[in-house]
Protein backbone atom coordinates (compact mmCIF):
# COMPACT_ATOMS: atom_id res chain seq x y z
CA UNK A 1 0.00 0.00 0.00
CA UNK A 2 1.36 3.41 -0.91
CA UNK A 3 -0.01 6.89 -0.29
CA UNK A 4 -0.79 9.52 2.31
CA UNK A 5 -3.88 8.95 4.42
CA UNK A 6 -5.69 11.57 6.50
CA UNK A 7 -7.37 10.11 9.60
CA UNK A 8 -9.97 12.10 11.57
CA UNK A 9 -11.41 10.56 14.73
CA UNK A 10 -12.00 11.91 18.23
CA UNK A 11 -11.02 8.56 19.77
CA UNK A 12 -7.28 8.62 20.42
CA UNK A 13 -7.09 4.81 20.56
CA UNK A 14 -8.58 4.50 17.07
CA UNK A 15 -6.21 7.18 15.75
CA UNK A 16 -3.25 5.31 17.24
CA UNK A 17 -4.31 1.90 15.91
CA UNK A 18 -4.99 3.20 12.41
CA UNK A 19 -1.77 5.21 12.33
CA UNK A 20 0.31 2.20 13.35
CA UNK A 21 -1.42 -0.22 10.98
CA UNK A 22 -1.34 2.11 7.96
CA UNK A 23 2.27 3.10 8.62
CA UNK A 24 3.31 -0.56 8.79
CA UNK A 25 1.52 -1.06 5.47
CA UNK A 26 3.76 1.58 3.89
CA UNK A 27 1.58 4.70 4.07
CA UNK A 28 2.20 8.13 5.48
CA UNK A 29 -0.47 9.10 8.01
CA UNK A 30 -1.71 12.44 9.33
CA UNK A 31 -4.17 11.97 12.21
CA UNK A 32 -6.34 14.55 13.95
CA UNK A 33 -9.33 14.86 16.27
CA UNK A 34 -10.54 18.02 14.50
CA UNK A 35 -12.55 18.42 11.30
CA UNK A 36 -11.14 21.94 10.95
CA UNK A 37 -7.63 20.50 10.79
CA UNK A 38 -8.76 17.78 8.40
CA UNK A 39 -10.28 20.32 6.01
CA UNK A 40 -7.13 22.47 6.18
CA UNK A 41 -5.05 19.46 5.13
CA UNK A 42 -7.49 18.71 2.31
CA UNK A 43 -7.42 22.31 1.07
CA UNK A 44 -3.61 22.28 1.19
CA UNK A 45 -3.63 19.29 -1.17
CA UNK A 46 -2.46 16.73 1.37
CA UNK A 47 -3.67 13.16 1.37
CA UNK A 48 -4.64 10.49 -1.16
CA UNK A 49 -7.40 9.08 1.06
CA UNK A 50 -9.50 10.32 3.98
CA UNK A 51 -10.76 8.07 6.80
CA UNK A 52 -13.19 10.05 8.94
CA UNK A 53 -15.54 9.51 11.85
CA UNK A 54 -19.02 11.08 11.71
CA UNK A 55 -19.62 12.59 15.15
CA UNK A 56 -16.68 14.86 15.96
CA UNK A 57 -16.23 17.57 18.63
CA UNK A 58 -16.38 20.34 16.03
CA UNK A 59 -18.96 19.03 13.59
CA UNK A 60 -20.34 16.16 11.55
CA UNK A 61 -18.01 14.26 9.26
CA UNK A 62 -20.75 13.59 6.71
CA UNK A 63 -21.28 17.34 6.29
CA UNK A 64 -17.66 17.67 5.15
CA UNK A 65 -17.99 15.23 2.23
CA UNK A 66 -19.45 17.75 -0.26
CA UNK A 67 -16.78 20.26 0.78
CA UNK A 68 -14.03 17.68 0.27
CA UNK A 69 -15.48 16.79 -3.16
CA UNK A 70 -15.59 20.46 -4.14
CA UNK A 71 -12.05 21.15 -2.93
CA UNK A 72 -10.46 17.88 -4.11
CA UNK A 73 -12.55 16.09 -6.76
CA UNK A 74 -11.66 12.40 -6.82
CA UNK A 75 -10.32 12.24 -3.24
CA UNK A 76 -11.89 9.09 -1.75
CA UNK A 77 -13.38 9.19 1.74
CA UNK A 78 -14.06 6.16 3.93
CA UNK A 79 -16.63 6.95 6.62
CA UNK A 80 -16.45 5.09 9.95
CA UNK A 81 -19.18 5.60 12.52
CA UNK A 82 -20.65 4.30 15.76
CA UNK A 83 -23.97 5.85 14.67
CA UNK A 84 -25.15 2.52 13.29
CA UNK A 85 -28.45 3.50 11.69
CA UNK A 86 -29.76 3.13 8.18
CA UNK A 87 -29.77 6.92 7.95
CA UNK A 88 -25.98 7.06 8.43
CA UNK A 89 -25.34 4.46 5.75
CA UNK A 90 -27.65 6.14 3.26
CA UNK A 91 -26.34 9.64 3.99
CA UNK A 92 -22.81 8.37 3.43
CA UNK A 93 -23.89 6.92 0.06
CA UNK A 94 -25.77 10.10 -0.89
CA UNK A 95 -22.77 12.25 -0.01
CA UNK A 96 -20.76 9.98 -2.30
CA UNK A 97 -18.46 8.48 0.32
CA UNK A 98 -16.17 5.89 -1.19
CA UNK A 99 -17.09 3.42 1.55
CA UNK A 100 -18.84 3.18 4.91
CA UNK A 101 -17.88 0.98 7.85
CA UNK A 102 -19.66 0.72 11.22
CA UNK A 103 -17.80 0.73 14.51
CA UNK A 104 -16.47 -1.52 15.83
CA UNK A 105 -14.84 -2.35 12.49
CA UNK A 106 -12.61 -5.21 11.44
CA UNK A 107 -9.10 -3.74 11.00
CA UNK A 108 -7.98 -6.13 8.20
CA UNK A 109 -11.21 -5.35 6.36
CA UNK A 110 -10.63 -1.61 6.67
CA UNK A 111 -7.04 -2.01 5.49
CA UNK A 112 -8.19 -3.86 2.39
CA UNK A 113 -10.79 -1.21 1.61
CA UNK A 114 -8.19 1.52 2.11
CA UNK A 115 -5.82 -0.23 -0.29
CA UNK A 116 -8.57 -0.53 -2.87
CA UNK A 117 -9.54 3.13 -2.43
CA UNK A 118 -5.97 4.20 -3.09
CA UNK A 119 -5.89 2.15 -6.29
CA UNK A 120 -9.27 3.00 -7.76
CA UNK A 121 -9.70 6.36 -9.49
CA UNK A 122 -12.71 8.15 -8.11
CA UNK A 123 -15.62 8.89 -10.45
CA UNK A 124 -17.00 12.42 -10.77
CA UNK A 125 -18.34 13.48 -7.36
CA UNK A 126 -22.01 13.94 -6.56
CA UNK A 127 -22.51 16.64 -3.96
CA UNK A 128 -26.24 16.18 -3.44
CA UNK A 129 -27.11 16.02 0.24
CA UNK A 130 -30.06 14.50 2.05
CA UNK A 131 -33.26 16.53 2.44
CA UNK A 132 -33.50 17.88 6.01
CA UNK A 133 -37.13 16.92 6.57
CA UNK A 134 -36.44 13.42 5.30
CA UNK A 135 -33.46 13.09 7.63
CA UNK A 136 -35.51 14.15 10.63
CA UNK A 137 -38.24 11.67 9.75
CA UNK A 138 -35.81 8.79 9.27
CA UNK A 139 -34.18 9.56 12.63
CA UNK A 140 -37.33 8.30 14.33
CA UNK A 141 -37.43 4.99 12.51
CA UNK A 142 -36.39 1.94 14.53
CA UNK A 143 -34.02 0.87 11.76
CA UNK A 144 -31.00 0.81 14.00
CA UNK A 145 -28.42 -1.90 14.54
CA UNK A 146 -24.71 -2.55 14.59
CA UNK A 147 -24.82 -6.29 13.82
CA UNK A 148 -23.36 -7.52 10.51
CA UNK A 149 -26.77 -8.54 9.11
CA UNK A 150 -28.16 -5.03 9.66
CA UNK A 151 -25.06 -3.35 8.26
CA UNK A 152 -25.38 -5.56 5.15
CA UNK A 153 -29.00 -4.48 4.84
CA UNK A 154 -28.02 -0.80 5.12
CA UNK A 155 -25.44 -1.20 2.38
CA UNK A 156 -27.89 -2.93 0.08
CA UNK A 157 -30.55 -0.24 0.57
CA UNK A 158 -27.97 2.48 -0.10
CA UNK A 159 -26.94 0.77 -3.34
CA UNK A 160 -30.42 0.22 -4.76
CA UNK A 161 -32.29 3.34 -3.65
CA UNK A 162 -31.75 5.22 -6.93
CA UNK A 163 -31.93 2.30 -9.35
CA UNK A 164 -35.00 1.58 -11.46
CA UNK A 165 -35.15 -2.05 -10.37
CA UNK A 166 -38.22 -3.30 -8.49
CA UNK A 167 -37.55 -4.17 -4.86
CA UNK A 168 -39.02 -7.16 -3.02
CA UNK A 169 -38.68 -6.81 0.77
CA UNK A 170 -39.07 -10.05 2.72
CA UNK A 171 -39.05 -10.86 6.42
CA UNK A 172 -41.17 -11.89 9.36
CA UNK A 173 -44.05 -9.79 10.67
CA UNK A 174 -42.87 -6.85 12.73
CA UNK A 175 -39.33 -6.64 11.33
CA UNK A 176 -39.90 -3.28 9.64
CA UNK A 177 -40.40 -4.22 5.98
CA UNK A 178 -42.67 -1.25 5.27
CA UNK A 179 -40.17 1.07 6.98
CA UNK A 180 -37.43 -0.19 4.67
CA UNK A 181 -39.67 0.52 1.66
CA UNK A 182 -40.38 3.99 2.98
CA UNK A 183 -36.65 4.61 3.55
CA UNK A 184 -35.84 3.54 -0.02
CA UNK A 185 -38.36 6.11 -1.28
CA UNK A 186 -37.54 8.94 1.15
CA UNK A 187 -33.81 8.86 0.40
CA UNK A 188 -34.15 8.38 -3.35
CA UNK A 189 -34.44 10.88 -6.19
CA UNK A 190 -38.23 10.36 -5.99
CA UNK A 191 -38.52 11.68 -2.43
CA UNK A 192 -40.64 14.70 -3.50
CA UNK A 193 -43.12 12.45 -5.36
CA UNK A 194 -45.97 10.37 -3.85
CA UNK A 195 -45.45 7.13 -1.94
CA UNK A 196 -48.55 4.98 -2.56
CA UNK A 197 -49.35 1.84 -0.54
CA UNK A 198 -51.66 -0.40 -2.56
CA UNK A 199 -54.22 -2.82 -1.13
CA UNK A 200 -56.42 -5.37 -2.89
CA UNK A 201 -59.33 -2.91 -2.81
CA UNK A 202 -57.27 -0.36 -4.76
CA UNK A 203 -56.97 -2.83 -7.66
CA UNK A 204 -60.67 -3.58 -8.00
CA UNK A 205 -62.70 -2.39 -10.99
CA UNK A 206 -61.64 -1.55 -14.50
CA UNK A 207 -60.08 1.74 -13.43
CA UNK A 208 -58.31 0.43 -10.31
CA UNK A 209 -54.78 0.00 -11.70
CA UNK A 210 -54.92 3.23 -13.74
CA UNK A 211 -56.07 5.12 -10.63
CA UNK A 212 -53.10 3.73 -8.68
CA UNK A 213 -50.69 4.90 -11.38
CA UNK A 214 -52.33 8.31 -11.44
CA UNK A 215 -51.91 8.66 -7.67
CA UNK A 216 -48.25 7.62 -7.84
CA UNK A 217 -47.28 10.24 -10.45
CA UNK A 218 -43.88 8.69 -11.04
CA UNK A 219 -43.13 8.25 -7.33
CA UNK A 220 -43.15 4.85 -5.61
CA UNK A 221 -45.79 2.13 -5.36
CA UNK A 222 -45.70 -0.41 -2.53
CA UNK A 223 -47.72 -3.63 -2.70
CA UNK A 224 -47.86 -4.45 1.02
CA UNK A 225 -47.91 -8.21 1.82
CA UNK A 226 -48.29 -9.07 -1.84
CA UNK A 227 -48.53 -12.79 -1.05
CA UNK A 228 -51.95 -12.19 0.53
CA UNK A 229 -53.45 -10.87 -2.71
CA UNK A 230 -55.87 -13.05 -4.65
CA UNK A 231 -54.95 -14.54 -8.00
CA UNK A 232 -57.22 -11.99 -9.69
CA UNK A 233 -55.48 -9.09 -7.93
CA UNK A 234 -52.08 -10.53 -8.83
CA UNK A 235 -53.17 -10.69 -12.49
CA UNK A 236 -54.21 -7.04 -12.37
CA UNK A 237 -50.76 -6.11 -11.06
CA UNK A 238 -49.07 -8.05 -13.87
CA UNK A 239 -51.13 -6.25 -16.50
CA UNK A 240 -50.48 -2.90 -14.81
CA UNK A 241 -46.71 -3.48 -14.74
CA UNK A 242 -46.70 -4.57 -18.36
CA UNK A 243 -48.43 -1.32 -19.35
CA UNK A 244 -45.96 0.99 -17.63
CA UNK A 245 -44.64 3.66 -19.94
CA UNK A 246 -42.61 6.83 -19.48
CA UNK A 247 -42.47 8.38 -16.02
CA UNK A 248 -43.11 4.94 -14.50
CA UNK A 249 -43.18 4.74 -10.69
CA UNK A 250 -40.73 2.71 -8.60
CA UNK A 251 -42.28 -0.67 -7.80
CA UNK A 252 -41.80 -2.27 -4.38
CA UNK A 253 -43.50 -5.13 -2.56
CA UNK A 254 -43.33 -6.71 0.90
CA UNK A 255 -43.97 -10.30 1.92
CA UNK A 256 -43.56 -12.32 5.09
CA UNK A 257 -44.11 -15.52 3.09
CA UNK A 258 -41.54 -17.28 0.93
CA UNK A 259 -42.82 -16.23 -2.49
CA UNK A 260 -40.69 -18.76 -4.34
CA UNK A 261 -42.13 -21.59 -2.24
CA UNK A 262 -45.66 -20.27 -2.78
CA UNK A 263 -44.98 -20.00 -6.50
CA UNK A 264 -43.78 -23.62 -6.62
CA UNK A 265 -46.95 -24.63 -4.76
CA UNK A 266 -49.06 -22.82 -7.35
CA UNK A 267 -50.22 -20.21 -4.81
CA UNK A 268 -48.42 -17.23 -6.36
CA UNK A 269 -48.21 -16.23 -10.00
CA UNK A 270 -44.87 -16.96 -11.60
CA UNK A 271 -45.12 -13.99 -13.97
CA UNK A 272 -45.65 -11.61 -11.03
CA UNK A 273 -42.83 -13.19 -9.00
CA UNK A 274 -40.27 -12.43 -11.70
CA UNK A 275 -41.62 -8.92 -12.26
CA UNK A 276 -41.24 -8.03 -8.59
CA UNK A 277 -37.91 -9.71 -7.86
CA UNK A 278 -35.43 -7.23 -9.33
CA UNK A 279 -33.68 -6.85 -5.96
CA UNK A 280 -34.61 -8.85 -2.86
CA UNK A 281 -34.01 -7.23 0.53
CA UNK A 282 -34.30 -9.75 3.38
CA UNK A 283 -35.00 -7.99 6.69
CA UNK A 284 -33.61 -10.10 9.57
CA UNK A 285 -35.64 -11.10 12.59
CA UNK A 286 -34.54 -10.05 16.07
CA UNK A 287 -33.40 -13.65 16.66
CA UNK A 288 -30.85 -13.11 13.90
CA UNK A 289 -29.48 -9.93 15.49
CA UNK A 290 -29.66 -10.52 19.22
CA UNK A 291 -26.91 -7.98 19.93
CA UNK A 292 -29.17 -5.23 18.54
CA UNK A 293 -31.98 -5.90 21.03
CA UNK A 294 -30.53 -3.77 23.90
CA UNK A 295 -29.75 -1.00 21.38
CA UNK A 296 -33.36 -1.02 20.14
CA UNK A 297 -34.77 -1.14 23.66
CA UNK A 298 -32.74 1.92 24.66
CA UNK A 299 -33.81 3.62 21.41
CA UNK A 300 -37.49 3.15 22.30
CA UNK A 301 -36.89 4.47 25.83
CA UNK A 302 -35.28 7.60 24.41
CA UNK A 303 -38.08 8.10 21.92
CA UNK A 304 -40.72 7.79 24.65
CA UNK A 305 -38.86 10.41 26.69
CA UNK A 306 -38.82 12.78 23.69
CA UNK A 307 -42.59 12.28 23.40
CA UNK A 308 -43.09 13.43 26.97
CA UNK A 309 -43.22 10.06 28.75
CA UNK A 310 -41.57 9.55 32.17
CA UNK A 311 -37.78 9.17 32.17
CA UNK A 312 -36.84 5.50 32.48
CA UNK A 313 -33.74 3.35 32.31
CA UNK A 314 -33.21 -0.41 32.35
CA UNK A 315 -31.55 -2.21 35.22
CA UNK A 316 -28.75 -4.52 34.11
CA UNK A 317 -30.67 -7.74 34.85
CA UNK A 318 -33.79 -6.33 33.19
CA UNK A 319 -31.88 -5.64 30.00
CA UNK A 320 -30.35 -9.14 30.12
CA UNK A 321 -33.85 -10.65 30.22
CA UNK A 322 -35.00 -8.47 27.33
CA UNK A 323 -31.99 -9.66 25.34
CA UNK A 324 -32.70 -13.32 26.15
CA UNK A 325 -36.32 -13.27 24.99
CA UNK A 326 -36.92 -14.48 21.42
CA UNK A 327 -39.35 -11.69 20.39
CA UNK A 328 -41.48 -13.64 17.88
CA UNK A 329 -43.24 -10.36 17.03
CA UNK A 330 -39.85 -8.76 16.33
CA UNK A 331 -39.27 -5.00 16.49
CA UNK A 332 -42.96 -4.13 16.72
CA UNK A 333 -43.45 -6.42 19.73
CA UNK A 334 -40.31 -5.04 21.42
CA UNK A 335 -41.49 -1.46 20.90
CA UNK A 336 -44.91 -2.16 22.40
CA UNK A 337 -43.34 -3.95 25.39
CA UNK A 338 -40.94 -1.07 26.09
CA UNK A 339 -43.77 1.45 25.76
CA UNK A 340 -45.77 -0.51 28.34
CA UNK A 341 -42.78 -0.68 30.70
CA UNK A 342 -42.32 3.09 30.48
CA UNK A 343 -45.78 3.70 31.91
CA UNK A 344 -46.06 0.76 34.33
CA UNK A 345 -42.62 0.85 36.00
CA UNK A 346 -42.77 1.97 39.65
CA UNK A 347 -39.35 3.63 39.65
CA UNK A 348 -37.05 5.34 37.18
CA UNK A 349 -35.05 2.10 36.84
CA UNK A 350 -37.06 -0.68 35.22
CA UNK A 351 -36.54 -3.90 37.20
CA UNK A 352 -36.23 -7.48 36.01
CA UNK A 353 -39.46 -8.37 37.84
CA UNK A 354 -41.33 -5.69 35.87
CA UNK A 355 -39.94 -7.06 32.61
CA UNK A 356 -40.96 -10.57 33.65
CA UNK A 357 -44.49 -9.32 34.31
CA UNK A 358 -44.76 -7.77 30.85
CA UNK A 359 -43.25 -10.79 29.12
CA UNK A 360 -45.61 -13.05 31.03
CA UNK A 361 -48.38 -11.75 28.79
CA UNK A 362 -46.33 -12.28 25.63
CA UNK A 363 -45.99 -15.41 23.46
CA UNK A 364 -43.72 -18.06 24.97
CA UNK A 365 -40.01 -17.98 24.22
CA UNK A 366 -39.30 -19.89 21.04
CA UNK A 367 -36.16 -21.79 20.04
CA UNK A 368 -33.73 -19.48 18.25
CA UNK A 369 -33.73 -19.97 14.55
CA UNK A 370 -32.38 -18.01 11.61
CA UNK A 371 -34.75 -19.07 8.92
CA UNK A 372 -38.36 -19.99 8.33
CA UNK A 373 -40.15 -23.09 9.47
CA UNK A 374 -38.75 -26.23 7.86
CA UNK A 375 -35.82 -24.40 6.30
CA UNK A 376 -32.86 -26.64 5.50
CA UNK A 377 -29.58 -26.00 7.31
CA UNK A 378 -27.81 -25.43 3.99
CA UNK A 379 -30.33 -22.73 3.05
CA UNK A 380 -29.86 -20.99 6.40
CA UNK A 381 -26.06 -21.13 6.09
CA UNK A 382 -26.36 -19.84 2.53
CA UNK A 383 -28.29 -16.79 3.71
CA UNK A 384 -25.63 -15.93 6.28
CA UNK A 385 -22.82 -16.38 3.74
CA UNK A 386 -24.63 -14.18 1.23
CA UNK A 387 -25.03 -11.47 3.86
CA UNK A 388 -21.32 -11.80 4.70
CA UNK A 389 -20.44 -11.11 1.06
CA UNK A 390 -22.99 -8.26 0.87
CA UNK A 391 -21.42 -6.72 3.97
CA UNK A 392 -18.25 -6.04 1.97
CA UNK A 393 -20.18 -3.82 -0.45
CA UNK A 394 -18.88 -5.25 -3.72
CA UNK A 395 -15.35 -5.80 -2.40
CA UNK A 396 -14.20 -9.40 -2.07
CA UNK A 397 -13.66 -10.60 1.53
CA UNK A 398 -10.07 -11.02 2.73
CA UNK A 399 -8.22 -14.14 1.49
CA UNK A 400 -8.48 -17.35 3.50
CA UNK A 401 -12.27 -17.38 3.49
CA UNK A 402 -12.61 -21.18 3.36
CA UNK A 403 -10.67 -21.87 6.56
CA UNK A 404 -12.21 -18.84 8.27
CA UNK A 405 -15.76 -20.05 7.59
CA UNK A 406 -14.89 -23.60 8.69
CA UNK A 407 -13.57 -22.20 11.98
CA UNK A 408 -16.76 -20.16 12.46
CA UNK A 409 -18.86 -23.32 12.00
CA UNK A 410 -16.61 -25.73 13.92
CA UNK A 411 -16.44 -23.64 17.07
CA UNK A 412 -20.20 -23.43 17.79
CA UNK A 413 -20.70 -27.05 16.67
CA UNK A 414 -18.14 -28.37 19.17
CA UNK A 415 -19.38 -26.10 21.97
CA UNK A 416 -23.01 -27.20 21.47
CA UNK A 417 -21.96 -30.86 21.23
CA UNK A 418 -19.99 -30.52 24.47
CA UNK A 419 -23.02 -29.00 26.17
CA UNK A 420 -25.26 -31.78 24.84
CA UNK A 421 -22.93 -34.47 26.21
CA UNK A 422 -22.45 -32.80 29.59
CA UNK A 423 -18.81 -31.99 28.85
CA UNK A 424 -17.88 -35.66 28.32
CA UNK A 425 -15.28 -35.44 25.57
CA UNK A 426 -15.38 -39.16 24.79
CA UNK A 427 -19.13 -38.96 24.14
CA UNK A 428 -18.71 -35.68 22.28
CA UNK A 429 -16.05 -37.15 19.96
CA UNK A 430 -18.31 -40.14 19.29
CA UNK A 431 -21.26 -37.85 18.59
CA UNK A 432 -19.21 -35.80 16.13
CA UNK A 433 -17.63 -38.88 14.58
CA UNK A 434 -14.06 -37.73 15.14
CA UNK A 435 -11.09 -39.04 17.12
CA UNK A 436 -10.87 -37.96 20.77
CA UNK A 437 -7.38 -36.55 20.25
CA UNK A 438 -8.68 -34.61 17.26
CA UNK A 439 -11.40 -33.14 19.45
CA UNK A 440 -8.85 -32.09 22.08
CA UNK A 441 -6.69 -30.44 19.42
CA UNK A 442 -9.69 -28.55 18.00
CA UNK A 443 -10.66 -27.36 21.49
CA UNK A 444 -7.15 -25.93 21.83
CA UNK A 445 -6.91 -24.54 18.27
CA UNK A 446 -10.35 -22.95 18.40
CA UNK A 447 -9.73 -21.58 21.90
CA UNK A 448 -12.91 -23.15 23.26
CA UNK A 449 -13.24 -22.44 26.94
CA UNK A 450 -13.50 -25.52 29.10
CA UNK A 451 -16.08 -24.88 31.81
CA UNK A 452 -16.85 -27.00 34.83
CA UNK A 453 -19.19 -29.02 32.66
CA UNK A 454 -16.43 -29.54 30.12
CA UNK A 455 -13.53 -31.04 32.06
CA UNK A 456 -10.78 -32.58 30.02
CA UNK A 457 -11.08 -36.37 30.34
Amino acid sequence: MDGTILVADDDRTIRTVLTQALTRAGCKVHATSSLVTLMRWVDEGKGDLVISDVVMPDGNGLDQLPKIAASRPGLPVIVISAQNTIMTAIQAAEADAYDYLPKPFDLPDLMKRAARALEVKRRAPNTRTADVSTTEQAGDLPLVGRTPVMQALYRLVARVMNTQLPVLITGESGTGKSLIARAVHDFSDRRSLPFVVVSAADLEGMDGPSTVLSRAKGGSILFDEVSDLSDDAQGRIVRMLDALGDNAPRIMATSQSDLMARMEEGKFREDLFYRLGGVTVDVPSLRERVDDIPLLAEHFLARSERDGAPVRRFGESALELIRAYSWPGNVRQLENAVRRLVFTAAEEEISRAEVEMVLGNQPAIEPLRSGGEGEKLSASVGKHLRRYFDLHGGVLPPPGLYNRILKEVEGPLIEIALDATGGNQAKCADLLGINRNTLRKKITDLDIRVTRRRKLM
